[in-house]
């Protein structure tokens, strides 16, 4: 499959259980422009976050394909990276170490890496807070830095629920801070949310997925002005 965009999916089935299994997905076609924002939506149970594994190299054994920039995907790698509902951060590590630990394979100096670290926790406002560790941090901070580490090698971004453990008020000032991110960095970014709003505020297109199989049941472009808030007119 050659297809010139950020990402592409075609025929994308997944079962679990074996072959004889209920299909989680069934026929998903799906094709992602690179620098754009696309949100997925659905109900619970719908194969939204088995969606992502899959694109992200975490989960094979699918039907169909799934490449990137005419890639097959087989497996993870530094271009595509993913954030979690729950941080995932390393306890013992602080803030600059969890994220430079995803510079650790990259091909750059030390330097390089050092100077790519400190302008990443720049970006996400946590100057300051380099040596701390993750119990020292309140639930918004820490997926700030989890937000970083998936950003710092400026791979495609894959975020899913990242924001669904949080208070709203804390959920509100990240939102607007991954719109504010995703302005500065123009990078791909795909984000998977059981929030309707939250999907029409960040994206550029919105895909809604049916359940029992999972599939693609319509796409919404978005077209209103950036920057958006909460109050902008629908």
């Amino acid at each position: 499959m050659t297809i010139n965009a950020g990402f592409a999916l075609r025929h994308v089935g997944k079962r679990y259980a074996g072959d004889a299994g209920a299909p989680v997905l069934e026929r998903v076609d799906l094709t992602v422009r690179n620098g754009e924002f696309v949100s997925i939506v659905g109900a619970s149970g719908c194969g939204k976050s088995t969606l992502m594994r899959l694109v992200a190299g975490l989960d094979g054994g699918f039907e169909g394909e799934i490449a990137f920039d005419g890639e097959r995907v087989v497996s993870t790698n530094l271009l595509r990276g993913i954030v979690f509902q729950d941080h995932r951060l390393f306890p013992w590590l602080t803030v600059e170490q969890n994220v430079a630990v995803a510079l650790r394979n990259a091909p750059s100096s030390r330097d390089e890496k050092a100077r790519a670290v400190a302008e990443h926790v720049e970006l996400v406002s946590l100057r300051g807070y380099e040596g701390h560790y993750p119990h020292q941090l309140s639930g918004g901070m820490t997926q700030r830095v989890a937000i970083v580490r998936g950003l710092v090698n400026r791979p495609r971004l894959l975020l899913d629920k990242p924001f669904g453990a949080l208070d709203a008020l804390t959920r509100s000032r990240l939102q607007h801070e991954l719109q504010r991110i995703w302005e500065h960095e123009k990078i791909t970014m795909v984000l998977v949310t059981h929030d309707v709003e939250e999907a029409v505020l960040l994206a550029d297109r919105v895909v809604v997925m049916q359940a029992q199989p999972g599939w693609i049941g319509e796409i919404v472009e978005i077209a209103l002005p950036r920057p958006r808030a909460q109050s902008c007119p629908k």
